[in-house]
This record gives C-alpha cells, structure tokens and sequence, in this order.
C-alpha cells in the first residue's frame, strides 16, 4: 500500500478537526480536495485514500466523484490506476 493510505489513518492523522473513517465530513473535505487538484490539473488527489481491508480501493464516493467530474467510471479499475498514475509523480516529487 505504498503511496496510498486508509481512511482510518488520516482521520487519526488530523488534529484541527476530529473525524473517524467513515465520516461524511471526512468524505465531503476529501471530495473538495480532489475537485480543486483536478481544476488544477493534477488528478483526484483522494485517489491515494482507500479502505483498510478488503479491496483495499478508494470508497464508492471517489468513483461518484470522477464520474461527476466526466471521466468514464465504467472500468473503476482502470480509472482508479490511472488516477494513481496522475497523481502519484506529481505528490512523489513535492515530498522527495
């Protein structure tokens, strides 16, 4: 999971404001980030923010979001890993 990380983890990771992985205002601030990284032009940054166990994926909204936003969801798969592909060299080179 390198690169990437739980719900869970970055609610703990936020001090200004207590959240828990499943809260909808956690979903909604994620949900404007990735809005203002993809006006810029650099990808659904909550692409990297995915459920802990399981399929260990973004959650249903980050897919509702990019269809939202016009990218073709048919294959979640597919546009989940090119989001990554967007986003990950862009983030890589700010923090290394």
């Amino acid at each position: 999971m390198r690169g990437m990380i739980p719900y869970s983890d970055l609610a703990s990771k936020i001090a200004t404001v207590k959240f828990v992985a499943h809260d909808t205002r956690l979903f909604h601030l994620l949900g404007e980030i990735s809005v203002d990284e993809n006006d810029a032009g650099r990808g659904l940054l909550s692409v990297v923010v995915v459920h802990k166990y399981g399929d260990m994926q973004p959650g249903p909204g980050f897919f509702l979001l990019g269809q939202h936003l016009g990218y073709n969801t048919k294959d979640l798969l597919k546009f989940w890993v090119d989001q990554l592909r967007k986003v990950h060299p862009i983030w890589s080179k700010s923090n290394g």
